[in-house]
């Protein structure tokens, strides 16, 4: 596989497997030009727990400071809260290190604006032109800044963010017992006072070291949190909840240990927030179709963005909607918070549908609408995408078809998303019916087109 294929520059910024693809100096010559495009403000800095996160944190704070940046150093925190704290400070704009959901052996840069929000297509065209051309300001000696250190205010500004939309008191009188897998990662110690301190849950918490290696796969699905259902059942739990390393997703299992499938997690979240607040829904193409007879219960639209939390977010701005997300990973945006990926504010409205409605998780999940998915990842040769997205709508010349991002095919039984990963050189494909059978064999007939 040729190189360059393993360092990606895309809606989120930059990332790869570090030393071979993701070098200190790569991230260096990277946060340089970001300090030159922001124009030598105050930049936040935080990172995951990965192993190679402080040396990368070192790397960027110095092509910050080489181009006369303050540095606002917040250490080890979810990449929700970073978000949070830069757009409540002035900053000129903000670097998470963190690779979220990939493997211990990547590590990314995500890029914030100074509105705490991933850069948009033409910031980061810019900001991309200004690195290729190597044209970065370098700060005299007069001119070089300091870093400054700020641990406790982001935390205390998001959480007090998110509480704010929930009834906390109704949420602590019921003691609700809750199991935790923090995969050791940017939320651990965050999430238990969280869910301990401020929500007064009965916590049962593991892999909440954050000085210790992922334990498990970093995305939460659920196929990769079986010891947080094992936890759930073992401790009676009333409900589980599994964060990636940093935090921005969410899995849930219900209080007999079931993962839920994410998209209905999403889901879920949707329905409490229509519940509280006007507008209308935005997700992604490979989103399930849950969330449009969600929305249509409460009597508003669906919007679809291309993959990719930037998309989702542009869209959630343009259509002033309510809440948006991305089911498959799990991730929940509410705009009221932040309009960012946020597991806390996941977290904290299903806690507060429990004590709302008396209902358990399983009951809650219950009432939503049936609806199968699968998905799956393939390995291609660079180049050939647009042959294999062609074959595939060759397969079904009754399809409706939507190319925004990849190629999606809509089938009365069901849909088929086809797209180019945004994190992996990998192709994506995901399918969804009403029935199981249905969905296998959708599934397996994109499959079949696609040669795998």
């Amino acid at each position: 596989m040729a190189r360059e294929h393993l360092l990606k520059i895309g809606v989120s910024g930059i990332r790869g497997v570090v030393g071979e693809f993701l070098t200190p100096g790569l991230a260096c010559a990277f946060a340089q030009a970001f300090g030159t495009y922001v124009n030598s403000g105050r930049v936040v800095v935080g990172r995951d727990t990965r192993s190679s996160g402080e040396m990368l944190q070192h790397a960027v704070q110095c092509g910050l400071l080489a181009a006369g940046c303050e540095v606002v150093d917040v250490g080890v925190l979810p990449t929700p809260t970073i978000q949070v704290f830069v757009a409540s400070t002035r900053a000129r704009g903000g670097i998470a290190i963190t690779a979220s959901h990939n493997p211990s052996e990547y590590n990314a840069l995500k890029l914030f604006n100074a509105r705490g929000l991933f850069f948009n297509h033409y910031e980061r065209s810019e900001l991309l032109d200004l690195y290729h051309q190597r044209e970065f300001r370098e700060a005299t000696n007069e001119e070089i800044r300091g870093i400054v250190r700020e641990y406790e205010t982001p935390a205390r500004l998001h959480l007090e963010r998110v509480l704010k939309h929930v009834n906390v008191e109704r949420i602590r009188a019921r003691r609700f017992r809750v199991a935790l897998d923090g995969v050791n990662g940017a939320g651990s110690v965050l999430s238990c006072r969280f869910l301990r301190d401020m929500l007064g849950c009965d916590l049962k918490a593991i892999s909440v070291d954050p000085t210790k290696p992922f334990p498990r796969v970093a995305e939460p699905r659920p196929d990769t949190v079986g010891e947080l259902a094992e936890l759930v059942r073992r401790e009676k739990c009333d409900i589980g909840f599994a964060q990636d390393p940093d935090g921005d997703r969410l899995a849930v299992a219900d209080e007999t240990g079931r993962v839920l499938d994410n998209d209905d997690v999403l889901a879920l979240a949707v329905d409490a927030a229509l519940g509280r607040v006007p507008g209308d829904v935005v997700v992604n193409l490979t989103t399930s179709s849950v969330i449009d007879d969600i929305a249509a219960a409460h009597g508003r639209r669906v919007h679809r963005t291309p993959v990719g939390e930037a998309n989702v977010v542009e869209g959630i701005e343009s259509a002033k909607a309510a809440i948006g997300g991305e089911g498959p990973n799990g991730g929940i945006i509410f705009p009221a918070v932040h309009l960012c990926r946020d597991s806390y504010t996941g977290m904290a409205f299903l806690l507060d549908r429990m004590a709302e409605t008396g209902l358990t998780a399983s009951e809650l999940a219950s009432r939503l609408p049936r609806y199968y998915r699968k998905a799956g990842k393939l390995a291609y040769e660079h180049g050939r995408l647009g042959m294999l997205m062609q074959a595939l709508e060759d397969a079904f010349p009754s399809a409706e078809l939507d190319r925004t991002d990849g190629l999606k095919l809509m089938l009365p039984e069901g849909w088929i998303h086809l797209r180019a990963s945004n994190t992996e050189p990998l192709l994506r494909i995901a399918a969804e019916a009403r029935t199981e059978k249905g969905v296998e064999e959708l599934y397996r007939s994109a499959l079949e087109r696609l040669g795998g």
